[in-house]
């Protein structure tokens, strides 16, 4: 009669463990600092691929610059026709030949500069000096493009009007030239205005 029983009386405690997933298995397990390197590392190549991109664009269209202005050059300078028919007696002729010898020299150093780039991996000027360099040279070489160009079309549509011969033919090629080497130098500053709009300050 005095015995107790211990399973009746004594209160029942209950205990809640915690849950046993607060270690994933090893094979699921990531850390926040992996993925955090992972995205920066994708950051960084994708950046590296628009920046070779536009080293490559940038360099196409200076290429092609460097032709049409050679082409303007060379034809404007052989419009020699004997008589009135001489390109050097006009001159718009001579300002749309000098631009042209200019545009030539400032674009065969810039595709210059960027093969070796290319190639070497090494560059001659400090990043942001040869980007403000570039935006500059491209900013006047092609308003001195379009400036020759304007200046010399009118003078060749007034010829046109009283004789089209061979003398107008080859001026008005010489000035095609000049337009198509002012779009590819306008497009290069733009991607120069680029490139200098992302380099860092300090």
């Amino acid at each position: 009669m005095s015995s107790i029983d211990d399973s009746n009386t004594s209160p029942k405690i209950h205990v809640e463990t915690p849950p046993t997933a607060s270690v994933p298995p090893s094979g699921d397990h990531q850390t926040p600092a992996t993925g955090g390197t992972g995205g920066r590392v994708t950051g960084i190549l994708r950046r590296w691929q628009r920046d070779d991109l536009l080293k490559k664009g940038s360099l196409a269209l200076r290429g092609a610059a460097l032709i049409f202005s050679l082409i303007s050059f060379i034809v404007m300078a052989s419009n020699k026709h004997g008589d009135w028919r001489e390109f050097d007696h006009y001159e718009e002729y001579r300002y749309l030949l000098g631009i042209a010898i200019l545009s030539t020299l400032y674009t065969a150093v810039q595709v210059f500069l960027q093969v070796q780039e290319l190639s070497t991996g090494k560059q001659f000027i400090k990043p942001r000096t040869g980007s403000i360099i570039e935006f500059v040279g491209d900013q006047v070489m092609a308003y001195f493009l379009i400036s020759s160009a304007s200046s010399a079309i009118p003078l060749t549509n007034r010829m046109r009007e009283g004789a089209d011969n061979i003398f107008t033919d080859t001026s008005s090629a010489a000035i095609s030239m000049s337009l198509f080497a002012f779009f590819s130098v306008a497009l290069s500053a733009l991607i120069s205005g680029y490139k200098l709009s992302v380099q860092p300050y300090v």
